[in-house]
C-alpha cells in the first residue's frame, strides 16, 4: 500500500509554494535607475504600462455636466453637493467644502474615504444624511479637518461605496455578501473585462480633478490628495498616474503587496491582475517622485503591518533619492501608536507646508 503524500515529507506540496516561488522575484519593471535621467525614463515607461494594466484611465474623457444638488452653511465653511458625470454610464456624487472668507483661490485637496458607509463619513454626516458634530469611526472626519485649515476639499463618492454601491449591490446580496460596499462583484466584472476597480476609481478621480479646475475658489495648480485604507490605495495610484497631484498623504495602506495585500484577508478591490509581475507598491510610489509623499501608519494596524510599512518607506526613499539632491527627504513617515485609522498628527501640517505656504513650486 502506498503511503499518503504529506506536506511534511514533501514540502514542495505546500499549496502556495508555486505561487510564492513565482512571485519571489522583483517585477519586470521594478525600479533600477541609477540617475535622474534614467529614473524619469523609467517613470514614463512604467506609468504607461500601469495605466494599461489597471484599465479605464485611458477612456475618452466626457463632459462633467456638474449639477449642484444642495448647499449647506456649516458656519466656517460651505458644503456643496454635486453630481458629476465621469463616463457615458457613470455619475458620481461629490462634496465640495469651501472655507469662508477666502481672499483668493485656495489650494485643493482630493479626499478619498475608505471602506465604510461612504463619503458622508468624512464630511460630517451620518449614514442617513443628518448632521453630526463629533468625529466618528476610523475616518475622524478628515475632510472637515482639511477645510478648517484653509483648503478647498473635494470628496468623491468612490465607486462601490455609499450612494454608489447600488450599482452592484444586488449581485453581492445574491452571493450572500450584505456588505456596506459592492466591491466584490464590481471587481470580478472588471477583471473579466481585463480591467480593475482601481482603474475605474482612478478615472473618476481624474475627472474630478478636471472639475475642480473650473471652481472659482480653487487653485488647481496647488492640488493635493489624501486618503485612508481603500481611499489610500486610490490616493497612491492617483499620484502615481496623474502628475497634477503635487503632494499627497496615504494613511493606513502603504506597505507592500506581498506583506499585506497577499498576506492578509483584503477586499477584492485591492487586486489587479498582473500587477505583482510588473512592480511592487514602492515602485508605484516612485512614479510620484520627487513630489512630497507622507505615509501615515498605526503601529498596531492589523492589516498593514508596521514592519512592512517601514521597509516600504525606506525603499521609496531610496528610489526618490535618484531624482535629485535631497529628493529622498520628500518621503515622510508618521508612525503613530494605534490601529487602522486617521491620525492627522502630521498630515494636515504636511499638506499645509507643501501646498498652502510653499515658497517654491513643487518639482
Amino acid at each position: 500500500m502506498n503511503p499518503s503524500l504529506s506536506a511534511k515529507d514533501y514540502p514542495e506540496l505546500e499549496p502556495n509554494s508555486e505561487l510564492e516561488a513565482l512571485s519571489s522575484h522583483a517585477g519586470s519593471m521594478a525600479f533600477k535607475a541609477a540617475s535622474a535621467e534614467e529614473a524619469r525614463v523609467w517613470q514614463k515607461s512604467l506609468r504607461e504600462e500601469l495605466a494599461g494594466l489597471v484599465g479605464f484611465v485611458s477612456d475618452r474623457a466626457v463632459e462633467g455636466e456638474p449639477r449642484l444638488l444642495e448647499q449647506t452653511d456649516r458656519g466656517s465653511f460651505l458644503r456643496r453637493k454635486y453630481l458629476l458625470r465621469t463616463s457615458a454610464h457613470s455619475l458620481m456624487p461629490v462634496y465640495v467644502l469651501v472655507p469662508k472668507g477666502l481672499s483668493g483661490r485656495a489650494p485643493v485637496v482630493i479626499a478619498h474615504a475608505g471602506h465604510g458607509y461612504g463619503v458622508k463619513d468624512i464630511v460630517g454626516l451620518w449614514e442617513d444624511g443628518s448632521e453630526r458634530t463629533v468625529p466618528e469611526a476610523y475616518h475622524f472626519d478628515f475632510a472637515l479637518e482639511l477645510v478648517k485649515r484653509g483648503f478647498v476639499v473635494a470628496a468623491p463618492e468612490i465607486s462601490c461605496f455609499g450612494e454608489r454601491r447600488n450599482a452592484y449591490g444586488h449581485l453581492d446580496r445574491l452571493l450572500g455578501q450584505p456588505e456596506p460596499s459592492s466591491c466584490h462583484n464590481a471587481a470580478t466584472w472588471a477583471m473579466m473585462l481585463g480591467r480593475s476597480i482601481i482603474g475605474l476609481r482612478l478615472r473618476d478621480s481624474m475627472r474630478l480633478i478636471d472639475f475642480v479646475g473650473g471652481l472659482e475658489e480653487a487653485d488647481s495648480g496647488r492640488l493635493g490628495a489624501m486618503g485612508i485604507s481603500g481611499g489610500g490605495m486610490l490616493t497612491l495610484f492617483l499620484a502615481a498616474l496623474d502628475e497634477r497631484v503635487r503632494a499627497f498623504v496615504v494613511s493606513g495602506y502603504y506597505s507592500s503587496f506581498r506583506s499585506s495585500i497577499l498576506a492578509v484577508d483584503h477586499c477584492s478591490c485591492n487586486f489587479v491582475p498582473g500587477l505583482l509581475a510588473l512592480c511592487e507598491m514602492s515602485d508605484v510610489a516612485a512614479l510620484a517622485a520627487p513630489r512630497p509623499f507622507l505615509v501615515e501608519a498605526g503601529s498596531r494596524d492589523p492589516i498593514f503591518p508596521i514592519a512592512a510599512v517601514r521597509t516600504a518607506v525606506q525603499t521609496a526613499r531610496a528610489s526618490y533619492a535618484n531624482f535629485g539632491r535631497g529628493a529622498g527627504s520628500a518621503v515622510e513617515l508618521d508612525e503613530f501608536e494605534g490601529r487602522h485609522r486617521i491620525s492627522g498628527r502630521r498630515a494636515y501640517e504636511f499638506l499645509r507646508e507643501r501646498l498652502l505656504t510653499a515658497k517654491a513650486p513643487i518639482p
